[in-house]
């Protein structure tokens, strides 16, 4: 595999070099669940951890103990009954704790953003976010307020970490086992930016066949078979089928993606 995997803000860039290891295998997980967690801090908190900070750690962590109940029996029974499910034993427990874990970890970063803030000049999400309750400070059916913006950046992290590290994983895989195709990525991206260049989404247009690369790894190696669920809005006729408003929607992701008729 080529020594390049990269999880940028700016200019910086996080280097997985090979050669460290001296040709054995080694896990990329870590860092990489890591570095996916930071473009998350950087989004919502404008600014990044070391990745051996101890703050990050945890974070990552509880994540994980989230991700692990995620989807489970446990869940589900939750979903089904909380109010039941809060005063029984399980591993849910442990989950409840690491969320609670993750909400105040955004408290505490809502809580610096209150002290240094600058409502003209907003840096990151946080920043947006309590410019918004500012506007909003007089409308009584406004729904901008702290307590939603921790729950906000908590659903960043929770369900934002565990897929991007996913599909990067995927990735990786599938380029080391096309060694070819992995190159003329590499290829493209030193041609467009050199190997010290700043890559931003809006450059995805000069990439065309990393761009394709991208996309083809998620079309093909999905992470999940049903999306969050939706509830209509109002009364939907499609496909021959009477939606009535209220309906709670699954949407079949396996059906959309492997279609043959549209890859």
């Amino acid at each position: 595999m080529s020594s390049w995997i990269t999880n940028r803000k700016s200019r910086n860039l996080i280097v997985l070099n090979i050669f460290h290891f001296s040709g054995q295998p080694f896990d990329p997980s870590l860092p990489f669940v890591k570095s996916v967690a930071n473009v998350i801090c950087t989004l919502s908190f404008g600014h990044q951890f070391a990745l051996e900070d101890k703050n990050l750690q945890k974070l990552v962590q509880n994540i994980n103990n989230i991700e692990k109940v995620a989807g489970g029996v446990f869940h589900m029974l939750f979903e089904m009954a909380p109010w039941l499910m809060k005063q029984l034993p399980g591993p849910h427990q442990k989950a409840l704790d690491s969320a609670e874990f993750i909400l105040s970890f955004g408290r505490q970063e809502i809580e610096r953003h209150k002290q240094y803030q600058s409502l003209h000049e907003p840096q990151d999400f946080i920043d947006f976010y309590l410019l918004q309750i500012e506007k909003n400070r007089n409308d009584p059916n406004s729904v901008y307020n702290e307590e939603n913006l921790a729950c906000c950046l908590a659903e960043l992290f929770v369900a934002g970490t565990d897929t991007t590290f996913s599909t990067l994983m995927w990735a990786v895989l599938l380029l080391a086992n096309h060694p070819d195709i992995q190159e003329k990525v590499h290829k493209e991206i030193e041609e467009i930016f050199g190997a010290s260049g700043s890559i931003s989404y809006q450059d995805r247009h000069k990439l065309p066949y990393t761009n394709a690369v991208i996309h083809e790894t998620q079309q093909a190696k999905y992470i999940t078979l049903i999306v969050i669920p939706r509830e209509s809005i109002r009364d939907v006729n499609m496909a021959g089928f009477h939606i009535p408003k209220g309906t709670v929607i699954l949407s079949d992701l396996h059906s959309v993606l492997l279609d043959p008729e549209l890859f």
